[in-house]
C-alpha cells in the first residue's frame, strides 16, 4: 500500500494501514522521511506520536507507488495534480485511489476524484474513492475514539477499503455518495474559518451556533445542486465534519479565521504555519461553483479577501428583514474595528434620488410621477440586493411611491392627478 504525502492527516492514516498490510509513506522531505525511519516518529506534524516500526518512508514516488494493491492521496489540493501526474505511470488502471484532500482545484473547479480520473486517463471510476469525515489527525492517531466515510462507487471496493482503514478505535463508514461527501469536505473548511472569525472577534457560543447551522444549510445546497444525496450532509461527512472543524482549536482552517478576527493578516498567517488550510485556497473556486449553480448560499458568498488583504467582509451572519449583519475586521495600524449597519449602497443611492428629483422636475405631471417611481424602483432594486427579487419588487414599490409623496410634499413636485391628491 502507498501514502503519497507525509502531513499529520497522511502519516496517521499510513500508521492505521500498516497495521493490515505492508505500507509505504512517500515525502518530499529527507530528514522528515529518515526520521520516520529510524526513529518511527514524525516530529515536525504529530509530535510524540509513536509510529509503527511497520511503517516504511521513502522520498522516491516510484518505491511507493509500484505494485501498489491501494494508492492514497494525502496531498493537499493544490498540489494534488502535479503530484499524481509523476505518479500515474506507476498506478495500474483497477487499483483503488483514495483522496484525503478536502479542497476544490483552482481553474478548474474539480473535486479531487474528478482530478484523480482527469490525470488517471482510462482509469476504472468505480476504484476512485475519498475518505472524508471529522477526522482531526492528533486525536486520531493518539487512538482516541473517532470515526469517518469512505466514500466509493462500488461497494466492493468501498468494503474493502473499509477494513484497510479501520483501526481498534477508527470505525470507518461506507458512502456511495461521493459528490455529496467531497463538496462537504471542502465547503466545511470555508464555513471554519467564518466561524474562527467571529469567535477571534470575541463573539460566543450564540453565534458560532448560528453560523455552524446556516454553515450546514449551505453546504446541503451546494452538495445537491452539484449532485450529492441530501442525507450525506446530515452524517460525519456534512455535519459531523463541520461541528469538528468549526469548533475545535485544533482545526487549521478554523485558526486561520480566529487569528484574522484577532487582526493579523491573512498572508502573515499563512507564511508562518507549518501545515495547509484548505479552506483558504478552495474559497474562490467554492464560490465559482456557487455562482454556476445558484444556490443561496450567504455565508459563502460574503466571505471574501479583498484586493487590499488587510480588510476582510463577512456579510450575513444574521439578519433581521431588511437589516444585515457586517462585521468588517480591519487589520493593520488600525487594529480590528466591527460595525454592523444595513447593506446599502450610499453613493448609489444618492445618485438615483438626485436623478429621480431632476427627471420629475423636468417633466410634466403625470410622466414626472411615472418617471420618477421607475428611476426610485430601479435605485431601490440596486440597494438592497439581497437575493429576494419578489420581497425586493413589493418593498420597492411602496419605496417608490412614499419618496415621491415624501419629496412632492418637502419640494412641491407636481402630483398626479387622482386619489393620491388626497394623501398630501
Amino acid at each position: 500500500m502507498a501514502v503519497i504525502g507525509a502531513g499529520s492527516w497522511g502519516t496517521t492514516v499510513a500508521a492505521i494501514i500498516s497495521e493490515h498490510a505492508p505500507t509505504t509513506l512517500w515525502g518530499r522531505d529527507p530528514a522528515l522521511i529518515d526520521e520516520i525511519t529510524t526513529r518511527h516518529e514524525n516530529s515536525h506534524y504529530l509530535a510524540g506520536i509513536e509510529l509503527p516500526a511497520s511503517l516504511r518512508a521513502t522520498t522516491e514516488l516510484d518505491a511507493a507507488c509500484t505494485g501498489a494493491g491501494v494508492v492514497v492521496m494525502a496531498v493537499p489540493s493544490h498540489g494534488y495534480r502535479a503530484v499524481l501526474e509523476v505518479a500515474a505511470p506507476l498506478i495500474a488502471g483497477d487499483v483503488p485511489v483514495v483522496s484525503l484532500a478536502k479542497g476544490i482545484e483552482r481553474g478548474t473547479l474539480l473535486r479531487m476524484t474528478e482530478v484523480t480520473l482527469d490525470v488517471l486517463t482510462g482509469h476504472d471510476p468505480a476504484r476512485v474513492a475519498v475518505l472524508t469525515g471529522p477526522n482531526l489527525a492528533r486525536e486520531v492517531a493518539e487512538g482516541q475514539p473517532a470515526a469517518s466515510v469512505i466514500a466509493c462507487a462500488d461497494e466492493h471496493t468501498a468494503r474493502d477499503l473499509q477494513q484497510l482503514c479501520m483501526s481498534r478505535s477508527f470505525r470507518v463508514y461506507t458512502n456511495p455518495d461521493v459528490v455529496g461527501c467531497e463538496v462537504a469536505g471542502a465547503m466545511k473548511n470555508v464555513i471554519a474559518i467564518a466561524a474562527g472569525t467571529a469567535a477571534g472577534l470575541g463573539y460566543g457560543d450564540n453565534t458560532q451556533a448560528a453560523l455552524i447551522t446556516r454553515g450546514l444549510a449551505e453546504v446541503a445546497r451546494l452538495g445537491v445542486a452539484l449532485g450529492g444525496e441530501p442525507m450525506t450532509f446530515a452524517g460525519l461527512a456534512g455535519l459531523g465534519d463541520l461541528v469538528a472543524t468549526c469548533t475545535s482549536p485544533k482545526s487549521r482552517n478554523r485558526s486561520v479565521g480566529f487569528e484574522l478576527g484577532r487582526g493579523r493578516s491573512l498572508d502573515e498567517i499563512v507564511e508562518q504555519s507549518t501545515m495547509v488550510a484548505e479552506g483558504v485556497r478552495s474559497t474562490a473556486a467554492l464560490l465559482e461553483l456557487a455562482t454556476r449553480h445558484q444556490p443561496l448560499l450567504l455565508v459563502l458568498d460574503n466571505l471574501h479577501w479583498a484586493a487590499d488583504p488587510t480588510v476582510l467582509m463577512l456579510h450575513h451572519i444574521t439578519r433581521s428583514d431588511r437589516a444585515i449583519a457586517a462585521l468588517v475586521v480591519g487589520r493593520g495600524a488600525g487594529g480590528v474595528a466591527t460595525a454592523l449597519r444595513p447593506r446599502i449602497k450610499i453613493s448609489g443611492t444618492v445618485w438615483w434620488i438626485g436623478l429621480a428629483l431632476a427627471v420629475n422636475l423636468a417633466m410634466a405631471e403625470t410622466v414626472g410621477f411615472v418617471t420618477a417611481s421607475t428611476v426610485m424602483f430601479w435605485l431601490t432594486a440596486r440597494a438592497f440586493d439581497d437575493r429576494h427579487p419578489i420581497r425586493d419588487v413589493v418593498f420597492a414599490v411602496v419605496m417608490a411611491v412614499g419618496a415621491y409623496l415624501l419629496f412632492g410634499r418637502l419640494l412641491q413636485l407636481p402630483l398626479p392627478a387622482g386619489p393620491l391628491e388626497g394623501h398630501l
